[in-house]
């Protein structure tokens, strides 16, 4: 088990169960933070920032420690709940800009777009298979063209 730094006192109860539930997936998978960077597409240093709650993960990011740990799908929900519950309360910093009128009280993070090709949705795999289909008929058309050249060489040369 590691040795964690204290959570600091003044943290939300929603922040605080999660980020010690992260902890604990963290423990399990027996990883470094380095290899765990290594294995989600997360740096070491936001993986230091998300375990230590100065920085709200991405949703991505606990899916993938999710499924590195093995966990079933009921409880990966699970898991998903409380990091949405965990946003909503997450303490802003200090130093962020103000926000435009009429959005106080909002606090929205945006989900990192880097996303393992692994943990691509099925939508997005989907569209991936698509791009496939379009590079075979690419290929099929080059085919097309150089049998056709190669007929007309034999027939005029």
């Amino acid at each position: 088990m590691s040795a964690w730094q204290p959570l600091p006192d003044d943290l939300p109860p929603e922040v605080r169960h999660f980020v010690e539930q992260l902890r604990r997936l963290k423990d399990r998978t027996g990883l470094s933070l380095a290899s765990l960077g290594a294995r989600t597409a997360y740096s070491k240093s936001s993986w230091h920032r998300y375990l230590n709650a100065t920085q709200p993960p991405p949703r991505q990011a606990v899916t993938a420690l999710c499924r590195i740990v093995g966990l079933a799908d009921a409880d990966v929900e699970r898991v998903k709940v409380r990091w949405e519950l965990a946003v909503q309360a997450w303490p802003r910093a200090a130093t962020v800009p103000a926000r435009p009128q009429g959005t106080e009280g909002s606090q929205e993070y945006e989900d990192d777009p880097t996303l393992p090709w692994w943990d691509a949705p099925p939508q997005e795999k989907a569209e991936q298979r698509d791009g496939g289909r379009l590079l075979r008929y690419a290929g099929l058309l080059l085919l097309l063209l150089l049998m056709v050249a190669i007929g007309g060489a034999v027939a005029f040369g």
